[in-house]
């Protein structure tokens, strides 16, 4: 079903319509919260409260740009609303955390771990960046119409999320200088 049947389903109050919208959706958007977030309970909060906004503003959607870009943009920016809130009701420490070293030897899931806690430490529109163009797999212009930038700032944008990001891991001992992964999957 494309995105506009979609939509005119939705707004006709059709209950499998809606539930196909927040199938369809609610992967993307939770991975991206999560991403963003680093909580998985904040994740889902944020993740449903972002659908409900779509779903709520489907009306103001333009049938002409594609609906998942739409609906990630929403979600970024219920994400900066909740890390505001957040970062206003948690000012009373600002120190650094201290990490414990990895193993030599990462599994699969100790290495998104490890993946995680690097993201986090970028600053967010790297961060943003960063999770849309790779795993929300979207283009530039996409990526750069949902943080409303010029591609060239997304482009320089990507290029430092990812030196920062392998300058993390290596700090971490997850990669090498050479650029070898310490860790099998």
């Amino acid at each position: 079903m494309d995105d506009r049947d979609l939509v005119e389903r939705c707004l006709t109050g059709d209950r499998d319509g809606l539930r196909t919208f927040v199938e369809q959706f609610q992967g993307w958007v939770f991975a991206l919260c999560f991403r963003q977030l680093g909580h998985r309970q904040d994740a889902e909060d944020v993740a449903q409260e972002s659908l409900a906004r779509a779903v709520r503003h489907l009306a103001q959607w333009d049938g002409i740009r594609p609906l998942k870009p739409w609906i990630l943009t929403i979600a970024v920016n219920r994400c900066r609303t909740h890390q505001a809130r957040k970062n206003t009701r948690a000012r009373t420490i600002d120190a650094e955390i201290d990490l414990p070293a990895p193993s030599t030897r990462l599994g699969e899931f100790d290495l998104a771990e490890e993946l995680q806690l690097a993201l986090q430490q970028l600053r967010e529109e790297y961060r943003t960046c960063f999770l849309l163009f790779h795993q929300q797999e979207l283009s530039l212009q996409e990526v750069a119409q949902i943080m409303q930038c010029p591609d060239g700032t997304i482009k320089t944008w990507l290029h430092r999320a990812r030196r920062e990001l392998a300058g993390l891991l290596r700090a971490r001992g997850v990669v090498t200088e050479e650029g070898h992964e310490l860790f099998r999957i």
